[in-house]
């Protein structure tokens, strides 16, 4: 008699081994992004002296500027408090937790990929938290009058996974049924 095999559900692998070792890529890519995040971090903080200077202009559209983020993206929902701090920090945490189970869970490989991306910026930016009590943000773009949000790798690591879901998931719903989706024209 055989041995029966678990069923592994939701992932699309022909077979466990490259289904395990294509999770295991998406934990790679997040721990890759949380990695040079940490370090760019740490070159700015500690090696360059960022938040001693202030800001530096590396390039006549790019400066190194010194911004200390209490809230989350672009500054929103401002956490000033100790407790509000520590509210943010464990709602982003919980919400790490629900997308590296939806990573795990995703089949479709470049909304993985989303996910990893998502995911090491989400840890990031936490790490940040429980260490200065605000998110360490350093790079910011801008030409003539126009100034960007300050920001750092982590956040271009959400803001791009953000965008690569969004594009993913407008691609799936026109595969399903392109009338429905307001992109073609009857």
């Amino acid at each position: 008699m055989l041995a029966s095999r678990p069923i592994i559900r939701n992932c699309a692998c022909a077979a466990r081994r490259s289904c395990v070792a294509r999770r295991a890529q998406l934990f790679l890519i997040a721990a890759v992004v949380f990695v040079v995040d940490q370090l760019s971090k740490f070159w700015v903080l500690e090696i360059f002296d960022l938040p001693r200077r202030i800001s530096v202009e590396v390039l006549p559209v790019f400066s190194l500027t010194m911004v200390w983020n209490r809230g989350v993206s672009m500054g929103l929902l401002q956490a000033d408090g100790h407790a509000s701090r520590w509210l943010l920090t464990g709602l982003t945490a919980m919400i790490s937790v629900g997308v590296a189970v939806w990573m795990w869970r995703e089949v479709n490989r470049w909304q993985g990929l989303a996910l990893a991306l998502v995911l090491g910026g989400a840890l990031g930016n936490i790490v940040d938290r429980i260490r200065f009590g605000a998110v360490a943000d350093f790079i910011h773009l801008h030409a003539g009058g126009w100034s960007f949000y300050v920001f750092n790798i982590a956040d271009a690591g959400i803001t791009v996974g953000v965008a690569l879901l969004l594009l993913t998931s407008l691609q799936r719903a026109e595969r399903r049924n392109p009338a429905d989706t307001g992109l073609i024209k009857e």
